[in-house]
C-alpha cells in the first residue's frame, strides 16, 4: 500500500473527502517527525506501536567495489517496534 492508497482507505473506513484524509495524514506524519527531532522524542500508540530514535555508533566497514575498509559515521535513526496487538494481528494469533 503506498500513501495515495492509505488515503483512499482511510477515507472510505472514516466517511471523509480524499482531502480530510490527506490533511489527517499529513498531520500524524508531521507531528510524529517533529517528535522524533526532540532529544528525548518518542510517539507511543498503545497497542499499535512506538516510534523512536536510536542513535548508532560510528564503525568501520568494507567498500563492496575496493575491499578497502572505510569508516562508517554516528548517525540517529528511526526505529519502531510493534505493539502487541499489531504483532499479533501479522503473526495471525487471535486475541483472548
Amino acid at each position: 500500500m503506498n500513501k495515495s492508497e492509505l488515503i483512499d482507505a482511510i477515507a472510505k473506513d472514516a466517511g471523509i473527502t480524499k482531502v480530510s484524509a490527506k490533511a489527517a495524514l499529513e498531520s500524524f506524519i508531521s507531528n510524529v517527525t517533529s517528535t522524533l527531532k526532540k532529544k528525548e522524542g518518542k510517539v507511543s500508540l498503545v497497542g499499535f506501536g512506538t516510534f523512536s530514535v536510536a542513535e548508532r555508533a560510528a564503525r568501520q566497514g568494507i567498500n563492496p567495489a575496493t575491499k578497502k575498509p572505510i569508516k562508517i559515521a554516528a548517525k540517529k535513526v528511526a526505529k519502531f517496534k510493534a505493539g502487541a496487538d499489531l504483532a499479533n494481528a501479522v503473526s495471525g494469533v487471535k486475541k483472548k
